[in-house]
């Protein structure tokens, strides 16, 4: 009777889930879409360095940006994911942080710049980095409910093209945003310039939380019983010694990461090199920013078909054509097959990475999964650009690309290899293999 009873509750939600799959696609779509259109004006790639380099000499600080936002975005996660497990409904959640800490922060370090940029630049670079601290905090904390909520209201037949057309649709809008940002910066003096972009980053980033606040969630019929955090924390080993194949995609991933280094060194070594003026700065990142349009369609596509880990091969090796043809360039024109390969790189990774952590996870574990996956690579995505900044600084910037190169091929080589595509395997509830 009561195995009767649970199976009428979960059709009923699957019927509920078909019902509003539309509704709940499109305006999730629309939240991703100008998510993505805010980003591109402040990209973490092309005009946060840029920024960091008008405040300060130091290539270590140029690192600091994706080694503060990773850490501060992927610790949080597996606290909050225990919390995310009881919740029946993870929307009002994701709202409240989403909306206070994940996007408030843009604008306030467009204000931030206005005041202090020029008369107290001491004072401009550590709120700076306090304000994408601060974002990439609350980002971290909702993302376990987010994803969650999110795997709830899309199938995964629907999920690869979810998010490709989510992040393809905004950073298609984000070719017309990149225009804008070279008119900006070659028209408006610093640091106004910068103040502008991220101010205009806020109200997009307004929009899309209104969007997101449209979802309709069903409550959900699969919730996790309470644990005191450190009941919680006890049981993780047991995750990963019952599953040795989410244990090699931990490992292979972890090398894609690293190779993720030189991410944002990109922009610092064409200026560099060829003294970027902001129409070339802003042809670099319509390049970067059209290119990921175009393939985060693709990569969602190719997702549903065949599976998320084929993509993530695809990101190590892009990466390492990445590096191979900046350090292989010779003009501005030659660093433009640089940057497709670092939009391909990114656009596979960001529609595959959190999908293929759903497909390892059943859905009542899946907060964890994600929380878990997120936190263990924080180590690595921290050190990485510090290290990045390290090598730039005391060697050569050339050698960074080398080292990328590197992480890059064994990466991709793992993950071809050693792990098994988890949505071709019928995993068992215990003693996943």
């Amino acid at each position: 009777m009561g195995a009767r009873l649970d199976a009428d509750v979960a059709d009923s939600a699957d019927r509920l889930v078909e019902k509003n799959l539309n509704w709940n696609f499109s305006v999730n779509v629309l939240d991703n879409m100008f998510y993505a259109l805010a980003i591109s004006l402040v990209s973490q790639e092309t005009i946060m360095p840029l920024l960091v380099s008008e405040m300060t000499d130091s290539t270590i600080a140029v690192g600091l940006i994706p080694a503060i936002f990773s850490l501060s975005f992927l610790l949080p996660q597996l606290f909050v994911a225990n919390h995310a497990e009881r919740l029946p409904r993870k929307l009002p959640f994701v709202l409240l942080g989403s909306g206070l800490l994940q996007r408030l922060p843009y604008p306030l370090i467009g204000i931030a710049l206005l005041l202090f940029a020029v008369e107290a630049p001491g004072l401009a670079l550590p709120l700076f980095f306090i304000g994408i601290a601060t974002a990439a905090f609350g980002g971290g904390i909702v993302t376990p409910a987010w994803f969650s909520m999110i795997g709830k209201v899309v199938p995964t037949r629907r999920r690869g093209i979810f998010f490709g057309l989510a992040d393809g649709a905004g950073l298609l809008m984000g070719v017309i945003g990149a225009y804008f940002v070279g008119r900006v910066l070659d028209i408006i003096d610093y640091p106004g310039s910068f103040a502008l972009l991220f101010l205009v980053a806020g109200l997009i980033h307004a929009i899309s939380w209104f969007s997101l606040s449209l979802t309709r969630e069903p409550a959900g019929e699969s919730v996790k019983e309470a644990l005191t955090l450190r009941h919680y924390f006890r049981r993780l080993p047991e995750v990963l010694r019952g599953h040795a194949n989410y244990r090699r995609f931990l490992v292979g991933y972890a090398l894609l990461r690293l190779s993720m280094m030189s991410v944002s060194f990109f922009i610092v070594f064409g200026n560099i090199n060829y003294q970027l003026s902001g129409a070339d700065i802003g042809l670099l990142n319509a390049v970067f920013i059209g290119s990921q349009a175009v393939l985060r369609l693709l990569f969602g596509w190719l997702g549903d078909r065949w599976g998320h880990k084929r993509n993530l091969v695809i990101s190590a090796l892009c990466l390492a054509l990445a590096a191979f043809f900046a350090l292989s360039s010779s003009t501005i024109a030659g660093l433009i097959p640089a940057f497709i390969c670092l939009a391909c790189a990114i656009s596979s990774d960001g529609v595959s990475h959190f999908n293929i952590v759903l497909e390892f996870a059943d859905p009542a574990d899946q907060p964890t999964y994600i929380g878990l996956t997120n936190t263990l690579m924080a180590p690595f995505t921290f050190v990485g650009p510090i290290v990045a900044g390290w090598i730039a600084e005391a060697h050569d910037i050339n050698l960074l690309f080398v080292v990328s190169l590197g992480f890059g091929l064994i990466g991709a080589g793992l993950l071809w290899r050693w792990v098994r595509e988890p949505r071709h395997i019928n995993y068992r509830i215990s003693g996943k293999t």
